[in-house]
């Protein structure tokens, strides 16, 4: 069995960061394991609180994990300061990581920040130079970026001025766009753009982790990106159209929705 590892944050209410993760690593049939970079009380309706794993605590979860378990990729979402990039890009440049998809989380569905600006200054300079693949929204993109970010074109435009300045694959998500969801993928030096439209769901509490996570079990598995994304959209667009309806804002998506059990509620 592949073995995948989420370094991100802590979702109490189970729907987005490490818990998302987990969940999507199983129903893709990999062995997930997790490294918290911080605990976050919230649930569908926002964040309540935020507390931060301590730098020297970090180091020893990812040691811990490399020594015994070796994972065959990994992915990185909420890290939530400068500190914290830098001792997660300093261990994973020492053990030689291959399969590198990097989420740079910065805002949660419902708005709250989950980063700094030093934090993703040291994201740009220390991490994504690292990475196989770099899974930012538009929002996230225009940060990376400077730029704004309205069509296609632009989406076009702002993967190829990541990738001149980290040299990684990059998938920009659209749905955040007003017209479509299809996102943009520049790879090898090619350009594909996955054509999606809006489900009629407003539950998309953990897209984003979910999405990043499934990318790095198919690249465990020996895809190639173009393929882990495109199967990876495949499990998200399930998730997501199976219409699970819980809590009172942006509800989580059904990770398990392809798994048959004789339960009947």
């Amino acid at each position: 069995m592949r073995k995948v590892l989420t370094i991100a944050g802590s979702d109490c209410s189970g729907g987005a960061g490490i818990q998302a993760d987990l969940k999507t690593m199983l129903a893709n049939g990999c062995y997930g394991m997790s490294v918290i970079t911080s605990l976050t009380a919230q649930n569908t309706t926002g964040v309540r609180a935020i507390s931060n794993t301590e730098p020297e605590f970090l180091k020893v979860q990812i040691d811990s994990v490399f020594e015994d378990i070796c994972p065959d990729a990994v992915k990185t979402g909420m890290i939530p300061s400068k500190e914290l990039v830098e001792v997660i890009a300093e261990r994973l440049k020492f053990y030689g990581v291959k399969n590198l998809v990097t989420d740079p989380v910065m805002v949660a569905t419902s708005g709250a920040d989950l980063a700094t600006s030093e934090s993703v200054k040291a994201l740009k300079e220390k991490l994504l130079p690292l990475c196989t693949l770099v899974t930012p929204n538009i929002p996230e993109a225009e940060v990376l970026t400077g730029m704004k970010i309205h069509t296609k074109d632009d989406m076009i435009a702002a993967a190829k001025k990541i990738n001149q300045e980290c040299g990684a694959a990059v998938l920009i998500k659209g749905g955040h766009s007003e017209s479509d969801c299809d996102d943009v993928l520049l790879a090898d030096g090619e350009v594909t753009v996955f054509e999606m439209k809006k489900i009629d769901n407003p539950n998309t509490h953990g897209t984003g982790c979910t999405l990043s996570s499934a990318i790095a079990c198919n690249l465990a598995k020996g895809m190639t990106i173009s393929d882990a994304v495109q199967r990876a959209k495949d499990y998200i667009t399930g998730a997501i159209s199976a219409g699970l309806d819980l809590g009172n804002g942006k509800g989580p998506l059904d990770h398990g929705y392809d798994i048959k059990t004789d339960y009947k509620n």
